[in-house]
């Protein structure tokens, strides 16, 4: 992994992208169109947001993009892999490989320590430690103290730690965190922003965010806002105070259906 963002051209491949996307829930009078002909790339060695007001379908867009959910029409691609028609064998290989996660629940094993939860990834793809990579995460994360603590031993910002490891022990090239400061105090948001903003700019690390907090929004390099299933803005180099601004454009774009 180059060892800063700045080191990388900005013409790099995609790490992810969307081509002509949808996706639909239901038939008939059930149905619910959640994406609509969506197309994004998602920038290697950036870190992108996705935003939206609720039932915009950021969630749907970040579950397709990640192989979590199939989609109706269009192809998905981490990096040269096309994940539209590959089986469920190829998708779990996929993500054990290629992707990261952090959910707003953490989904730490608690019979496991904290050390154990990180490099559970590895132990489940049959990979061993590169013992000098899991030193350089833990200190990330500042966790070295705790490992050998269970979750229940630990607060909730450290199990997000937790969680932010364990998705970075692979080294994967991309990283999905889904609302991942959801369930935190401001001040173990903070620091869980901070880490992730810090594994693009030293660890040249992906990262695709889901969240409605502008203040979380403006640690990333690109906000990418969505309405009704489809991308109808974005910004670069945000703020939390330019991001609200985009936002409550939205509302009028929401109340007349249109965008």
């Amino acid at each position: 992994m180059d060892s800063t963002v700045d080191s990388v051209g900005t013409d790099a491949a995609p790490a992810a992208r969307a081509v002509g996307v949808w996706k639909v829930y239901g038939t008939g009078a059930a149905e619910v169109v959640a994406l609509r002909d969506v197309d994004v790339d998602i920038a290697s060695h950036r870190f992108t947001a996705i935003m939206g007001p609720s039932g915009s379908g950021k969630s749907t867009l970040m579950h397709c993009l990640a192989g979590l959910d199939s989609v109706t029409r269009g192809e998905v691609w981490v990096g040269g892999t096309r994940l539209t028609g590959l089986s469920d064998a190829g998708l779990t290989r996929l993500r054990r490989r290629q992707i990261g996660f952090v959910f707003q629940q953490f989904n730490l094993l608690p019979t496991l320590t904290a050390e154990e939860n990180i490099l559970l990834p590895l132990a489940i793809a049959g990979r061993k430690p590169d013992a000098a990579w899991v030193r350089t995460v833990v200190n990330a994360v500042d966790l070295a103290p705790r490992l050998k603590h269970r979750p229940a031993e630990l607060s909730g910002g450290q199990q997000q730690r937790v969680a932010c490891a364990r998705a970075l022990i692979t080294r994967p090239d991309v990283i999905f965190a889904d609302e991942p400061t959801g369930n935190l105090d401001s001040r173990s948001g903070t620091e869980i922003l901070g880490f992730l903003r810090e594994s693009v700019r030293r660890y040249g690390q992906t990262i695709v965010m889901v969240t409605h907090d502008p203040n979380a929004a403006a640690y990333a390099d690109r906000v990418v806002f969505l309405l009704d299933g489809r991308i109808v803005r974005e910004l670069f180099e945000p703020t939390a105070e330019r991001i609200f601004e985009q936002l409550r454009h939205l509302e009028p774009e929401l109340a007349t259906g249109a965008g």
